[in-house]
């Protein structure tokens, strides 16, 4: 168990500037997930920012396409900030503005080596893997995504608002937590098809024949992706009020993408990368504020 040195003490300057530096990273690199990240409450918008900033740098750190930066480099960079963040994450501390806002969150919500290791053996995995078994693919994920899910949990669980039996309500809510980041991040694989295996010479799907993919593939993986976001739609009721509409409206923009990847071509898939224009996600995001259990 993480030593959480520094729980409790006043937030500085420092941790400010820290937490602004999050909030960028989140605001240029993902404008679907900065969007619902909106509805948040605080401190959960902040906390959750924290732990994605933190994700999209060491996926940047193996994603990165320049052919010049070689893969012993990126092996490197992506130990020292593992590194760094444990060290962290038992002192609280960090010279690295991402890792120094992720570590305040992890500390005050509970986050520990149980989420954290998985999440950079799957990053460490993307510099060696070009092709998965269904048992790598299946690890993969749950590394990459689902621990995501639940970290954000945690968060979600440590609000204000949520209930007093926090133990009880996290092991009840994490499966449906672990679905909702698969689903994501299947989504991704399926959106992002042709950059993985044509630039990053990655094939994720196990199987997957990507130079021959077609509609009944598309059709079976999306199969899969309902099933998980169903899943997930169970227990989005029974979030915090302060995290559910958010959740709720990324919730509906990853099933309204599944949807548009569905009525895409094979063809289209593999030629073009299938989006939610901004319009529909802030439809979207208005359904999730008036739709449902607020």
């Amino acid at each position: 168990m993480s030593l959480f040195v520094g729980r409790g003490t006043p937030r500085s300057l420092y941790d400010v500037v820290s937490e602004a530096s999050s909030a960028v990273v989140i605001r240029e690199y993902s404008s679907s997930f900065g969007l619902a990240s909106r509805l948040l409450a605080e401190p959960v918008r902040t906390q959750v920012r924290n732990v994605y900033a933190l994700v999209r740098v060491a996926d940047e750190i193996v994603d990165n396409p320049d052919p010049t930066l070689a893969r012993e480099a990126r092996a490197t960079m992506l130990d020292w900030l593992e590194d760094d963040v444990r060290h962290a994450l038992r002192t609280g501390y960090s010279g690295n503005l991402v890792v120094h806002a992720f570590a305040r969150t992890a500390i005050a919500v509970g986050i520990e080596d149980d989420v954290v290791a998985p999440f950079f053996s799957s990053m460490r995995t993307d510099l060696d893997t070009t092709r998965h078994t269904p048992e790598s693919f299946e690890r993969y994920v749950y590394g990459s995504a689902e621990v995501v899910g639940l970290m954000c949990l945690r968060a979600f669980l440590a609000a204000p608002d949520a209930p007093p039996d926090r133990g009880h309500q996290y092991d009840r809510l994490a499966p449906g937590a672990r679905r909702l980041g698969a689903a994501f991040q299947k989504l991704n694989f399926v959106r992002d098809l042709s950059d993985d295996h044509d630039v990053l010479r990655r094939d994720y799907f196990p199987g997957l024949d990507v130079e021959a993919f077609c509609d009944r593939d598309r059709d079976l993986i999306l199969d899969d992706i309902d099933a998980d976001l169903r899943a997930a739609a169970a227990v989005v009721p029974d979030l915090p009020p302060s995290s559910r509409r958010a959740v709720r409206a990324a919730h509906a923009t990853f099933a309204e993408l599944a949807t548009r990847l569905r009525a895409a071509s094979a063809d289209e898939i593999r030629r073009t990368r299938v989006r939610v224009p901004t319009a529909v996600k802030l439809r979207l995001a208005v359904g999730a504020i008036h739709g449902g259990r607020s």
